[in-house]
């Protein structure tokens, strides 16, 4: 147990060799992988309710079919599978970027985030009040000043607690990370495993840090929420 205890301090908190700590990497992946798929996720939930069928169709058919397949089967479809590509491997910044596993992860967490994300979004823009939009209409608004004024921001009011659930699978999802060979928490848990043949304390202090940063999460979005949803509730009488 102390030797797991150990591995676990140099690899998964502090790495001593110039590299990231597998705490570093999984949270880097997350915030990456968060940050882009949300700026992305905004233009597609609005293409998404676009009324021109050429706009919303393959928003639709790129969400569904990132929706329909396993992470783990697009992971190995990214990281494999588009490097054996001639075109890829005779562009040189291409084949360079698929050459990197973190890369590579990093692209499948923002396609896996956007196409779930776009739905949350989506959902929430047709939810819109249809008041708030005749009383943008009243005072003149163009559509992108009426999206950028008063649906987007009453939207994702709405989405965040659906929005907050998809953060934490997107947690869950980086453990997929060693399909890559990125050295993520999960990957320095089998690593430390092979090493020290302690499978408990291995994947079980693996298990707990997954489980604190959740805690943090949620936390953070309960607190967010408690003050951007308060003017949706219901007063009291």
């Amino acid at each position: 147990m102390v030797t797991v205890i150990e591995e676990f301090w140099r690899a998964y908190l502090y790495s001593n060799h110039g590299q990231w700590s597998g705490l570093a990497v999984t949270l880097w992946l997350l915030v990456l992988s968060l940050f882009f798929g949300f700026i992305l996720s905004i233009f597609t939930a609005i293409g998404r309710n676009s009324a021109r069928w050429y706009i919303s169709k393959p928003i639709w058919l790129f969400s569904y079919v990132f929706r329909g397949t396993p992470l783990y089967v697009q992971i190995l479809f990214i990281y494999g599978g588009l490097y054996g590509l001639d075109f890829i491997k005779e562009t040189p910044n291409l084949a360079a970027f698929f050459q990197s596993g973190f890369n590579c992860m990093v692209l499948a967490l923002v396609l896996n985030n956007v196409a779930y994300t776009t739905e949350i979004f989506a959902g929430a823009i047709r939810a819109t009040p249809a008041g708030e939009i005749d009383a943008a209409r009243a005072y003149g608004m163009t559509r992108p000043t009426m999206y950028r004024r008063v649906i987007l921001p009453s939207a994702l009011r709405r989405a965040l607690p659906a929005y907050s659930n998809e953060v934490i699978l997107m947690l869950h999802a980086t453990s997929l990370a060693f399909t890559a060979t990125v050295p993520d928490i999960l990957k320095i848990a089998r690593d430390a495993n092979s090493a020290t043949y302690e499978t408990f304390a291995s994947y079980g202090l693996a298990a707990l840090l997954y489980l604190a940063i959740t805690v943090v999460l949620v936390g953070g979005f309960r607190i967010i929420e408690k003050r951007t949803l308060s003017s949706l509730q219901p007063l009291k009488p």
